[in-house]
């Protein structure tokens, strides 16, 4: 039974590739470091400790992964999908289904991690990333008009200054004022 494309899903994996995956955590889990979890990977790939992110493709809702795979290309770390978090969660050795999981130190798995990460890197450059470039760039240009332009005060035009107007004299003769 296939299951629609989910929302945060990038690229379809083929099931070699996701029998990989579910390998790696196998052997990650052993020799290595799993971050299990969507907070957990989540934090994971912000430090920058992330080595591979799998996420399961039947997480429901969609909307508590769709982070994910941007903050991955944001990170520069490569990510996969399998498709079942029941199997993803038994893969890192965990009785409960996971909808995520990140490989933060390889130990035995390096050569499948790094060999998934090439196949990945070639699945997410082959399908069309155009779209995604003007988002980037929009992104960009409300952080510039963020930043109001300064506003030197004006000087202010000052008219001459008039000369006080003296007293009329008296004189003194007279006692009287002019």
């Amino acid at each position: 039974m296939k299951m629609a494309k989910s929302a945060f899903v990038k690229f379809e994996v083929s099931k070699d590739l996701a029998d990989k995956s579910y390998e790696s955590v196998e052997m990650a889990k052993s020799s290595g470091k799993l971050r299990k979890g969507i907070n957990e990977t989540t934090k994971c790939i912000e430090r920058g400790l992330a080595k591979l992110v799998i996420m399961a493709e039947d997480v429901t809702p969609e909307e508590i992964m769709m982070h994910i795979p941007v903050l991955c290309k944001e990170k520069s770390v490569p990510f996969t999908y399998v498709p079942s978090k029941a199997e993803l969660g038994k893969a890192a050795g965990i009785e409960i289904p996971t909808a995520s999981i990140a490989i933060e130190e390889t130990g035995e798995s390096k050569k499948i991690v790094s060999e998934i990460s090439s196949k990945v890197d070639s699945l997410s450059k082959g399908k069309a990333e155009k779209p995604a470039a003007p988002k980037e760039e929009k992104k960009e240009e409300p952080a510039e008009t963020k930043e109001a332009p300064k506003k030197e005060p004006k000087e202010e035009k000052k008219a001459p200054k008039a000369e006080p107007k003296k007293a009329p004299k008296e004189d003194k003769k007279k006692g009287k004022k002019e």
